[in-house]
């Protein structure tokens, strides 16, 4: 009797990491922060990924929940979540993440949600924190690709208007507004506010709290400059660029060395890679040695400079994000001291929880999300008998949505077959086209893809919040 009593007292249980519908009742209060009222009768979910983790002591499973007339409370358990549904009290309304909507009338009680969001050129960071837990957290990836779609577009636009004989002239397409920004810059802009709207949407925020910077590009590259020096630069006494790179190079060709012949301006990264005219990523050499390097016949290399892209694009997008979101802002320094006080790894999670005033409370399992595009204009190929042209129908099922097919789950890759089939992947076996009449729409991938990173960050494991099995 002992024995079994001290089997039982070791019992260890866990939490699912991706909340379905399939995860089993308790009765317990909906609106309270702790709803974990019965904590030993907690068991598996089958997930879309196939990847189960046994985890302890700290890990959160929260479902989100909406209210009858779609105003967000707080979160609740996965077994409060199942009991509601199987009660017919509340009804899904997304899968990823996973959200009920209540049936009725409830007090909508809630409490202080700070919001953190670590702002920067290629990821965000988020985190909403309580007094005593991390109810979401994660990272989002921002699109690098939108400069070479718009230059595709260009080329496009270019094309069918070469083919007209005569188009009606315009002149009022060319002023540009106040406060107008690049349409790439613009669309980091607006993937900041639309993340803090979908959070939003999922919690009762009451507070936003964004990391902010700017940089001097001038200080990066010489730290000992200062007063007139910015004004001066580097280039100062030379007639142009071209005289400027001859100069410092001494009128030597960079690959041969040799001081004789016609010179031409190299760029160490291509132009149509993101190079830049900057002095730095310009060097002098023979035009007869640039036309056989591009060509692969003589093989060099250059020291590639430092790129400062994207604190130019910081420098611009910080002041639009706090001014479009009415928030409070910190700086990157206050973010670093109080990291290292808790002791917590450098990454985008952390610093937002930081950014949010977290200071030890439980963490959650953090989310990764991806922009998914809605609308594809590449050229449809391949087709017999016609020219290549921009596809116009839209078809029903886009990629990353989930639908049913046989009482499976499976996740869309594309449509082919002149959208009469499907192709599906359920990340565990090969992928396989189903008829579309066979097929049944569960929930839209939407614009923002939320996914479960399955591998935990060291920081959580090195402070023993997470225990991984």
């Amino acid at each position: 009797m002992e024995k079994e009593q001290q089997q039982l007292s070791e019992r260890d249980t866990y939490i699912p990491t991706v909340v379905f519908q399939d995860c089993s009742p308790v009765a317990m209060p909906l609106n309270r922060e702790e709803t974990l009222g019965e904590h030993g009768l907690k068991t598996s979910v089958n997930i879309l990924d196939g990847n189960q983790h046994r985890q302890t002591g700290g890990l959160i499973a929260k479902v989100f929940v909406l209210s009858i007339d779609n105003k967000p409370l707080m979160p609740c358990t996965p077994a409060k979540a199942r009991h509601l549904l199987n009660d017919k009290r509340a009804e899904v309304v997304s899968r990823k993440p996973f959200t009920v909507k209540l049936k009725f009338e409830c007090e909508n009680k809630t409490q202080p949600i700070k919001l953190g969001i670590d702002s920067g050129h290629k990821y965000v960071g988020f985190s909403a924190v309580t007094k005593k837990k991390e109810l979401i957290s994660g990272e989002l990836k921002l699109r690098q690709d939108v400069s070479k779609k718009l230059q595709d577009r260009a080329m496009y636009r270019n094309n069918r208007r070469s083919k007209l004989w005569y188009r009606k002239p315009r002149f009022d397409n060319r002023k540009r507004n106040a406060g107008w920004l690049a349409p790439s810059i613009r669309h980091k802009v607006e993937t900041h506010i639309r993340l803090v709207d979908k959070i939003k949407a999922l919690l009762p925020i009451t507070k936003v709290i964004v990391e902010v910077a700017k940089f001097d590009t001038q200080k990066l590259q010489d730290v000992d400059i200062s007063g007139v020096d910015y004004q001066q630069g580097q280039m100062q006494g030379y007639d142009n660029l071209r005289a400027f790179v001859l100069y410092h190079d001494k009128y030597t060709c960079q690959i041969c060395n040799k001081t004789d012949g016609i010179f031409n301006i190299h760029h160490i990264i291509q132009r149509k890679d993101g190079g830049s005219d900057r002095p730095d990523n310009l060097v002098t050499v023979h035009k007869s040695c640039h036309d056989k390097f591009h060509k692969g016949k003589i093989k060099h290399k250059f020291t590639k400079p430092k790129s400062f892209k994207q604190t130019v694009i910081m420098n611009n997008i910080r002041k639009y994000i706090v001014d479009m979101l009415e928030c409070d802002h910190t700086y990157g320094y206050i973010t670093k001291r109080k990291r290292i006080e808790l002791g917590i790894d450098k990454s985008h999670v952390n610093d937002a929880f930081v950014i949010s005033d977290g200071n030890g409370q439980d963490r959650c399992r953090p989310l990764r999300i991806k922009q998914v595009r809605r609308h594809n204009r590449c050229l449809q190929k391949n087709r017999k008998g016609f020219a290549p042209a921009i596809r116009r129908q839209r078809y029903k099922y886009q990629p990353n949505d989930i639908i049913s097919a046989g009482n499976k789950r499976y996740m869309v890759k594309g449509v082919h077959c002149k959208g009469t089939r499907v192709l599906v992947s359920d990340r565990i076996s090969k992928d396989k086209s189903i008829c579309l009449k066979k097929v049944e729409l569960i929930n839209y991938g939407q614009g923002l893809s939320f996914e479960v990173i399955s591998s935990i960050p060291p920081s959580f494991e090195k402070k023993g919040i997470l225990e991984v099995v």
